[in-house]
C-alpha cells in the first residue's frame, strides 16, 4: 500500500528558529499519521534539527534538491505531483502547485508577504493558509485571507518539568535570536532596562543578565556591537548558538524572564515588528521563570497579566512591577497550569489532526 506523502519548502529553514521547530512539528504529526517526509533543502539539517530544538523522526528526514532556486517551473510542477500535501513557508513569492493538498504557513503578519495581485490570486487559489497565533490570523483577515489557528507545543521536557525540584539563582534570561531587523529581540534596550533596575533597587545587585539565542553570518557584526556593549561586565552574559540541553538549563535556573519584542514600535503600523506569538515566554513560563513581556501581539495570548506572568509598555512599568511581585509561587504555578495545558504535544496533535482532516493509516 502506497504511503501518503507530504512536503516542506521554507526558504528561512536554516534560521531554525521559533516558526521552524512549528512547521516542522506539523510535519512530526504527519509522520505519526504514516507520511513519509521530504523537505525541499540542499543541505541536510537533521542533526541541527534534533540539537536545536531536541526534536526527533522515527525515520529520516528525506531531504531533496530545492526546486524552488532558480527552478525549472515544468519540472516543479511534475515533481509536486508526487506529494499529497505541501507546506510552504511563504517569503512573499508565490507558485502553482500540482499537490493535491497545499497549505501556506504565515509566521509573520506582514502585508507584502501576502499582495493578492491578479497573478498571485491565481496562484494562492489552491493552497489554504495556516496562523502561528491569532495576532497573526487577524492581521491576514483584515488583508482579506481567511486561515486557521495551530499553536505550537512545547518539548516535553518542559511540559514535564518538576517545579518543586528546580532551585532558583538571581538570573534575569531572554532568549531569542540575535539579529536587528523584522521582529528584533531589542537586547541593548533590555541592557538598559537591566542597568536602570540595578539603580533603582539594590536587591538586583547581584543579578545576572543573560542573553541567549543563535546567530547566522549575517548577524555577525550586530553580535559584536552587543558584545563590545557588555565587554568588561560580569553581570551580562551572552551565550551564543546554544545547544537544547544547555539552553533548558538556563531556564531551569533564571528566577525571571523578560520579553522585549516589539518595544519601542508602532505595531498597529508594522505588525511585523511584533512577537507574533511567542514561543520562548511559553518555555520560560513552563520552566518556572516569572515572564515579563512588552505587551503587545502574541503574549497578549498566552499572558494574563498579575495572574501567570506580567505585560508592561515602559520600562518603569516592567520594574514597578519586579519590585511589586507578592506571591511569585503561585505566579509560577498559574503559569505551569496554563502551558501544560494549553500547549502540550496532545493538544497540537489533535489540532494538527483536526485543520488537516487527518486519519489514522
Amino acid at each position: 500500500m502506497r504511503k501518503p506523502t507530504a512536503a516542506l519548502y521554507n526558504p528561512f529553514l536554516d534560521t531554525l528558529g521559533g516558526g521552524e521547530k512549528h512547521i516542522l512539528s506539523v510535519l512530526k504529526v504527519l509522520e505519526e499519521f504514516g507520511y513519509q517526509i521530504t523537505i525541499f533543502w540542499n543541505d541536510n539539517l537533521e542533526k541541527q534539527i534534533k540539537d536545536k530544538f531536541s526534536l526527533s523522526f522515527q525515520a529520516p528526514l528525506r531531504f531533496a534538491p530545492n526546486l524552488f532556486h532558480r527552478p525549472s517551473q515544468l519540472k516543479r510542477l511534475i515533481t509536486l505531483r508526487q506529494f499529497d500535501m505541501l507546506f510552504y513557508v511563504t517569503d512573499g513569492s508565490y507558485f502553482f502547485s500540482t499537490a493535491k493538498q497545499n497549505y501556506i504557513f504565515c509566521m509573520v503578519p506582514q502585508q507584502n508577504l501576502y499582495q493578492r495581485t491578479i497573478i498571485n490570486r491565481l496562484k494562492m487559489a489552491n493552497f489554504n493558509f495556516i496562523s502561528n497565533s491569532r495576532f497573526t490570523q487577524s492581521w491576514l483577515q483584515h488583508w482579506h485571507i481567511p486561515s486557521q489557528v495551530i499553536y505550537p507545543y512545547l518539548a516535553s521536557e518542559f511540559i514535564d518539568l518538576d517545579l518543586g525540584r528546580v532551585k532558583k539563582d538571581n538570573i534575569i534570561l531572554s532568549v531569542g535570536r540575535f539579529f536587528n531587523q523584522l521582529h528584533a529581540k531589542q537586547h541593548a534596550k533590555i541592557i538598559d532596562a537591566f542597568n536602570k533596575l540595578k539603580l533603582r533597587d539594590t536587591s538586583y545587585k547581584k543579578f545576572t543578565l543573560i542573553l541567549a539565542g543563535g546567530f547566522k553570518n549575517e548577524d555577525i557584526q550586530y553580535v559584536k556591537e552587543l558584545s563590545q556593549l557588555t565587554q568588561g561586565r560580569s553581570d551580562v552574559r551572552l551565550v551564543l548558538n546554544p545547544d537544547f540541553p544547555t539552553l533548558f538549563d538556563w531556564y531551569k535556573r533564571a528566577r525571571y524572564y523578560w520579553h522585549f519584542t516589539g518595544y519601542g514600535v508602532d505595531v498597529n503600523t508594522t505588525p511585523q515588528a511584533a512577537e507574533h506569538l511567542g514561543i520562548t515566554p511559553l518555555e520560560a513560563m513552563a520552566a518556572g521563570c516569572i515572564t515579563f513581556c512588552h505587551d503587545a501581539g502574541g503574549p497578549r495570548e498566552i499572558v494574563e497579566s498579575g495572574k501567570n506572568g506580567f505585560l508592561f509598555s515602559q520600562v518603569d512599568q516592567l520594574i514597578e512591577q519586579m519590585q511589586t511581585i507578592t506571591d511569585p509561587q503561585l505566579i509560577q504555578q498559574q503559569a505551569k497550569a496554563r502551558v501544560t495545558s494549553r500547549f502540550c504535544y496532545p493538544v497540537f496533535k489533535n489540532r494538527v489532526k483536526e485543520v488537516l482532516s487527518l486519519s489514522q493509516k
